[in-house]
């Protein structure tokens, strides 16, 4: 094990790896975040399950010792709280969420991926996978179920990209979040006269009005929907695709079968494989903890790199750094473990899956026009992906009359 203390993130030395760096110094690890201080980088699969149902590991960034990646102020969401005012939150949201609430969405998802396709299909042969599908259409779902109007989709999605760009600088991540604050808190006061049949009607009616939660309160927790409702999915299907576009035999595969259980589980493996929340789930330390033999002590932060977890040989079968669509890789941590597991899972599993399986089956000639090199991936984002993907595909003949 080396005494020096490796600086984090890391750097990619292949953009569909994470960095094999983080675990040379074992499951558990010494490393310096971006601030200069140090904390405990947690790397194997099963420490890190074990880590994430720990209650004595706080999501609370307002306590000494958090490893904050910058020095600004944050909006404090239910992902930032502690049980029991986590739980109390999640509540107020857990119905939108349901595996048969989001069931209920199918045909309105198929109905906006057919609308989507057939735009792209006129486009002769040549589009931006990001621009003109992955990014519209979840930003169109979760736009219809907060109540948040698809016409301001280019003003939210300009302040999520900064906020979730590392290397902007502090003033400009803090005014994004204060516009898209604002944004919604207006909303928000909106509803509050005439709520809607949404998410935001809804909050207001039984959490604004019986005082439970402020209108600003409702609003940031809308601000983190908005955000990680759209800008998770429309990674994936861009970079899922982008990989399974490099796995020909496998997306032959998808293409020739009409088992949905095949689909079902490329989508985990992509999932697993891709991790695209790349930048560690932080916490610290409420008391002294124990995992794998090394001591955390009371105030000290961790981070879990779940692309690390994903990639551990002694949690799945085979070779883990391969895509393996047959993979049985529905355990990863890809959403997380425990309390803070993702809410909208279901949700974003339902989109891929509609999602890729539109596009390997009814894009005929699919195929990537760049050399992956000249690809722009997020290395610098919080969730990882690319920022454009331009594809080609074979357009219908008209033949003369």
């Amino acid at each position: 094990m080396s005494d020096v203390i490796p600086d984090y993130p890391m750097t990619r030395t292949c953009p569909f790896d994470p960095p094999a760096e983080q675990t040379e110094n074992g499951p558990v690890s010494k490393v310096r975040i971006e601030t200069g201080a140090t904390a405990w980088l947690v790397t194997g699969y099963d420490e890190q399950r074990e880590a994430l149902v720990d209650p004595r590991l706080s999501s609370d960034f307002r306590r000494p010792g958090y490893p904050a990646r910058v020095l600004a102020r944050r909006t404090r969401s239910f992902i930032s709280m502690d049980n029991p005012e986590h739980q109390q939150q999640r509540r107020m949201l857990i119905k939108h969420f349901t595996v048969k609430r989001i069931a209920s969405m199918r045909p309105a998802i198929e109905g906006l991926v057919d609308t989507l396709l057939a735009q792209m299909l006129t486009k002769d042969g040549h589009a931006d996978l990001v621009a003109d599908f992955a990014l519209p259409l979840p930003s169109l779902v979760i736009c219809d179920l907060l109540g948040v109007p698809y016409a301001d989709h280019d003003f939210f999605q300009r302040c999520s990209s900064v906020q979730l760009t590392l290397s902007a600088p502090i003033a400009e991540r803090e005014a994004a979040r204060d516009d898209l604050a604002d944004y919604l808190r207006d909303l928000v006061d909106k509803a509050v006269e005439n709520p809607g049949d949404d998410l935001i009607g809804d909050l207001v009616v039984n959490q604004v009005r019986p005082g439970h939660l402020t209108t600003a309160e409702v609003a940031d927790m809308c601000s983190l929907l908005l955000i990680a409702g759209h800008e998770t999915t429309a990674n994936m299907i861009a970079l899922g695709t982008l990989a399974l576009l490099r796995h020909p035999d496998q997306l032959a595969e998808l293409r020739a079968s009409d088992d949905p259980a095949l689909m079902t589980s490329a989508v985990e493996e992509l999932l697993r494989y891709l991790t695209i929340v790349h930048q560690g789930l932080r916490r610290v330390a409420t008391d002294d903890i124990e995992i794998a033999g090394t001591t955390i002590a009371a105030g000290e932060g961790v981070i879990i790199s779940a692309d690390a977890g994903n990639r551990a040989e002694d949690a799945f079968d085979g070779d883990p750094d391969t895509l393996d669509i047959h993979r049985a890789a529905r355990h990863h941590v890809a959403f997380g473990f425990g309390v803070h597991q993702c809410l909208g899972q279901a949700l974003a599993r339902l989109e891929l899956e509609i999602a890729y399986r539109a596009l390997v089956t009814r894009v005929p000639g699919l195929a990537v026009a760049a050399e992956l090199d000249d690809i722009d991936f997020k290395d610098d984002m919080f969730v990882y992906g690319v920022r454009s993907l331009p594809i080609t595909f074979d357009t219908p003949t008209v033949e003369a009359s």
